[in-house]
């Protein structure tokens, strides 16, 4: 079984800001690049820090008021290493959390989620930014077709891991949810089943009303299950 890593979603040709770059600079990237961030490196071009539009904004509601209304309070709330930023390097979030081409989706996004980010740098072994994914790039194995997941299912997971007769469970799959019906020869096969079912990218869950043959699970082994009764 074959499942995506983040080599084969992340973008590969990222746009970058050096540490000296000017936040006009920084500005005109974000919006000519279609991003909401871009990854600070070095002359290396390993990754430094991240800039976002969320930092320009930050940095933007502490300027006076054109209209001259009181922004006291606004202002309070912007520290002053924000206001005195004038380059990528003075407002860049730091340290950059990074990810590797190997690692698989459900992985990455779980990383993502347990710290709070919305993406994230790619370094290879050498420290080298050679990408950067974001959240949107690991919902894109639940673009999947249905009838890729359920071939995958039925030649992948039934047929080459765990060498099923053919026929013997029947696969259904619609909006990525996955339907079970037939039978196992043991009981203790079906959780392993379901196991391996989620496990294929695409998959959103598992609905299974499989019958088996031996109760492997009961203490005393009780003999064939008459799957009719």
């Amino acid at each position: 079984m074959l499942h995506r890593t983040v080599s084969e979603v992340m973008t590969r040709d990222v746009a970058t800001a050096g540490p000296e770059a000017t936040l006009k600079s920084v500005a005109w990237s974000l919006d000519y690049n279609e991003v909401s961030a871009l990854p600070v490196v070095d002359t290396r071009h390993h990754p430094i820090g991240i800039i976002s539009e969320a930092d320009l904004l930050r940095r933007q509601a502490g300027l006076p008021d054109t209209e001259g209304r009181d922004q006291m309070r606004e202002t309070a709330a912007v520290d002053r290493h924000t206001m005195d930023a004038r380059t990528a390097g003075d407002l860049m979030s730091t340290p950059v959390l990074t990810g590797r081409p190997e690692w698989g989706i459900v992985e990455t996004a779980r990383f993502l989620h347990a710290r709070g980010v919305k993406r994230l740098p790619v370094i290879d072994d050498t420290g080298t930014l050679v990408g950067i994914v974001s959240r949107s790039d690991l919902l894109r194995p639940m673009l999947r077709r249905d009838d890729a997941i359920r071939d995958e299912i039925v030649d992948e997971v039934l047929g080459r891991t765990l060498r099923m007769t053919p026929g013997g469970v029947t696969v259904t799959v619609r909006e990525g949810i996955v339907t079970l019906s037939g039978r196992v020869e043991e009981r203790s096969t079906i959780p392993i089943v379901e196991h391996l079912c989620l496990s294929v990218d695409g998959v959103v869950s598992v609905d299974q009303s499989l019958e088996y043959a031996v109760d492997d699970l009961s203490p005393d082994l009780d003999p064939a299950r008459d799957v009719d009764n």
